[in-house]
C-alpha cells in the first residue's frame, strides 16, 4: 500500500470516527466564550463534526468527487450501524448488579428515532452539497484559490446541516423552538470559525502544487526539470500519478494546445 492509499484510509478513518462521535454526544450543550468576545451556546457534538467537512475537502482536492462521496455514503453506514448497536443495548434488560443501569443507559444513549433521523437528513444534505459546491468552484477557478472552494463550500454546507437538524428536533420536541435561533447563531458561527481555521491547510500544501506544476510543464516539454532551494523539497509519493489522472478526468482543463 503507498502513501495515496494510506492517507486516503486515514481520512476516511478520521471522517467516519468523528461523525459516529457526534452522533453519540450531541445532546450534551455547553457554553464557551473564547477571549471574553462572544459566549457560544453549543451542543459538544459540534466539537468533532467540522472535521467531517475538512476530510471530504481533501479527499476531493486530492482523490476526486467519486471517492468523496464513497467516503459520505461509508459514514453513513456506519452511522446507521452504531445507532442500531445502541437501540439493541437500550433494549436489552440490565443486571442488578450493572454498573450502569437502564435509566442512566437510556439518559446517556437513548437516542429518540427522530434525532438520529435528522441528524443523517442533515448529514446527508450537507455533505453532499459540500462534496459539489466543492467541485463547482474548482471548476470555476479552473483548480486555482483553494482557499475560495474550502471555504465556500463548507460555509454553505454547515448552514445547512445546523439549521436542518435544529427544524427537525424543535418539530418533534427534542430542542424548544425558543431556543432555534440562539442555537443556529452559536452553531453556525462556531462552524464559520472552525472552516476559516481549517483552510491553513492550504498553505502547507501550496509548495507541493508548485512542485506539481513543474512536473505538468516537463511534461508538456516546456520545463527542462523541477528544482526547489530546498534539494530534499519533492512531491510526495503517488501524486505523480494523481496529476495523471486528474489529466485524464479534466482535460478542458490543460493548456496542452497553447
Amino acid at each position: 500500500m503507498d502513501f495515496k492509499d494510506r492517507f486516503y484510509l486515514i481520512l476516511a478513518g478520521s471522517f467516519i470516527a468523528s461523525l459516529v462521535s457526534c452522533n453519540l454526544i450531541f445532546q450534551k450543550f455547553f457554553t464557551w466564550t473564547p477571549f471574553g468576545i462572544y459566549t457560544f451556546e453549543i451542543s459538544v457534538g459540534i466539537l468533532p463534526y467540522p472535521i467531517t467537512f475538512l476530510a471530504t475537502d481533501l479527499v476531493s482536492e486530492l482523490y476526486g468527487k467519486k471517492k468523496a462521496d464513497q467516503v459520505v455514503i461509508s459514514g453513513l453506514i456506519a452511522s446507521v450501524f452504531v445507532m442500531l448497536i445502541i437501540l439493541i443495548a437500550n433494549a436489552v434488560p440490565s443486571t442488578v448488579w450493572s454498573p450502569v443501569d437502564d435509566d442512566i443507559f437510556q439518559k446517556v444513549f437513548g437516542l429518540q428515532g427522530m434525532a438520529v433521523f435528522a441528524s443523517m437528513v442533515a448529514y446527508l444534505s450537507a455533505q453532499f452539497i459540500d462534496v459539489r459546491i466543492f467541485h463547482f468552484w474548482k471548476k470555476l477557478t479552473k483548480g486555482k484559490h483553494l482557499w475560495l472552494r474550502n471555504n465556500g463550500s463548507t460555509i454553505v454546507s454547515q448552514f445547512v446541516d445546523t439549521i436542518a437538524v435544529l427544524i427537525l428536533l424543535c418539530s418533534v420536541g427534542a430542542i424548544e423552538w425558543e431556543r432555534f435561533w440562539l442555537l443556529l447563531e452559536n452553531g453556525f458561527l462556531f462552524k464559520v470559525v472552525v472552516a476559516f481555521l481549517d483552510t491553513c491547510y492550504s498553505g502547507s500544501t501550496r509548495a507541493n502544487e508548485n512542485l506539481l506544476g513543474a512536473r505538468h510543464l516537463r511534461r508538456q516539454g516546456l520545463l527542462q526539470g523541477s528544482w526547489c532551494l530546498n534539494p530534499g523539497e519533492a512531491i510526495s509519493p503517488g501524486q505523480a500519478e494523481e496529476l495523471d489522472r486528474a489529466i485524464a478526468d479534466d482535460p478542458h482543463l490543460c493548456d496542452d494546445g497553447i
